[in-house]
């Protein structure tokens, strides 16, 4: 996974250094020896180190020649490609073409131990349908929720990126609309006023950009997540339960325990999530509308990036890079941005922990492993894995993973106290559920609440008695 939240790296088809890289362009507009190897958009990153005003040295008579001097033909023709793609783009603000593309290229490169995507086989497609199948009879006796997934697939990392990438764009749009705005507002308002077309051609490349981005953290991710549901958003298509048995291999390597005890309990995981996003109506609108409710108190630190754009030197383009990373994105601290914090991190703690309770009370007997299995996730979760690093480097939010630790209590405890359909009574509305306060305090969100239900019980028994007639004519 990139490092740089909507940065302005390289695509992976790209060049390596090598000797014509290193070259300078003579009229002072192509790459200097600070720039980063085969850049097709030489050492400004905008692509217009060669117009005056747009930080070039001095400028240049003919700006595709400060662009692309210093590249030899074949490099060149791979530059013109791109740029051809950025300056043809007129959709969103990201290019999901282009995230679909350089995220199948990252898939298609491997992960760092070697490891190459592979076409999924019938004997592992039969394993993850028999596993999901059981996973599903365990369920039935400690969830009132019914079965959720109508099918069970088992995904390469090329088609969980393509099952998935609609989910990542309903996410990231919002915030990628506010970003594009914001990098609008650096230009200064006198070359504003004459800009015109350049302003629609930034977008255009600010498009690709995002997407370059996104594709590269998708692809990334594509070789780490074991279902559809990581990062406990439901990122697949409906009712279908899906595995990745090439990453399910890989997670499970040096656990030393059975490869099929740990295919069971993640797909235990898988058909949990998958039972809350089927029977609980509201709840898919409800976490996208956090996300996006976040987003939209979201603030560009334009001081930064005017800063940054104002002294960029040509011959180092990484300094841009530098500047976004240190903190593009701020929340606005306001009691509006807090409580759409709140809400999301308080929506995603509880279906986070509610699977984890189900689950285990569903593995604990049955599989030996299921204690160290449940901990190798909550630490996986807890340390910064793949699903959170990556959801914060697309949405800029970083979750709280203690939160799901409170939130297996909580419904653990409302088990305990109101058995299994008291429990998930609970998604009926999400009014009903528990909020970031009560995290803090299960045991007092159960107890408090079961007070209330009795309560409020004995005060309609009342009033029905009062409202009694006394004798047969109605009459007092």
């Amino acid at each position: 996974m990139s490092d740089t939240p909507f940065g302005f790296g390289l695509p992976p088809e790209e060049p390596e250094n090598g000797d014509e890289g290193k070259k300078k362009d003579p009229a002072g507009g192509g790459q200097g020896s600070g720039g980063q190897g085969g850049n097709p958009f030489g050492a400004n990153p905008f692509g217009f180190g060669g117009l005056p005003g747009m930080g070039g040295p001095g400028g240049a008579d003919n700006p595709f020649a400060a662009m692309f001097g210093s590249l030899n033909p074949n490099d060149l023709g791979a530059a013109f490609q791109q740029l051809g793609q950025m300056l043809s783009y007129e959709g969103g603000p990201v290019n999901w073409d282009m995230a679909k593309q350089i995220a199948r290229q990252v898939v298609a490169q491997g992960t760092a131990d070697g490891t190459k995507d592979a076409s999924v086989g019938p004997a592992e497609k039969s394993a993850v349908e028999e596993a999901v199948r059981l996973a599903d009879l365990w369920l039935d006796q400690v969830t009132s929720l019914p079965s959720g997934a109508n099918t069970a697939v088992a995904w390469s990392r090329a088609e969980w990126v393509e099952a998935t990438l609609p989910a990542w764009q309903q996410l990231v749009d919002p915030v990628a609309e506010r970003v594009g705005a914001a990098m609008g507002d650096v230009l200064p308002e006198e070359m504003q006023a004459m800009a015109g077309p350049l302003i629609g051609m930034m977008r255009s490349m600010g498009g690709a950009m995002f997407g370059q981005q996104i594709g590269q953290a998708v692809g990334a991710l594509a070789g780490e997540v074991v279902g559809s549901t990581d990062v406990g958003l439901p990122l697949g298509p409906p009712n279908r339960a899906a595995l990745l048995p090439l990453n399910i291999e890989a997670f499970g390597k040096d656990l030393g325990v059975p490869s099929d005890e740990v295919r069971l309990y993640l797909a235990l995981r898988e058909a949990a999530h998958q039972r809350l996003f089927a029977h609980v109506p509201w709840l898919r609108a409800h976490l996208f509308g956090a996300v996006e409710g976040y987003a939209r108190g979201i603030k560009v630190d334009t001081s930064k990036l005017e800063e940054a754009v104002g002294q960029l030197d040509p011959t180092h383009p990484e300094q841009l890079q530098e500047a976004l990373q240190q903190g593009m994105f701020q929340p606005e601290d306001t009691p509006q941005q807090k409580a759409a914090l709140a809400r999301l991190e308080t929506a995603l703690a509880l279906v986070e922990g509610w699977v984890d309770a189900v689950v285990h009370e569903a593995a604990k007997s049955r599989l030996t492993s299921a204690d160290a299995l449940r901990e190798t996730l909550r630490r996986r979760r807890a340390s910064g894995g793949p699903a959170e690093q990556t959801f914060a480097t697309l949405i800029g939010l970083e979750l709280r993973p203690r939160r799901l630790r409170d939130a297996a209590r909580l419904w653990a405890s409302l088990t305990d106290a109101r058995g299994v359909d008291g429990r998930d009574g609970l998604w009926e509305h999400p009014d009903m559920l528990p909020t970031a306060t009560d995290l803090d305090d299960p045991d007092g969100f159960v107890h408090r609440e079961h007070l209330d239900f009795s309560e409020l019980d004995k005060m309609l028994g009342e009033a029905a008695k009062g409202d009694a007639p006394e004798d047969g004519d109605g009459k007092e």
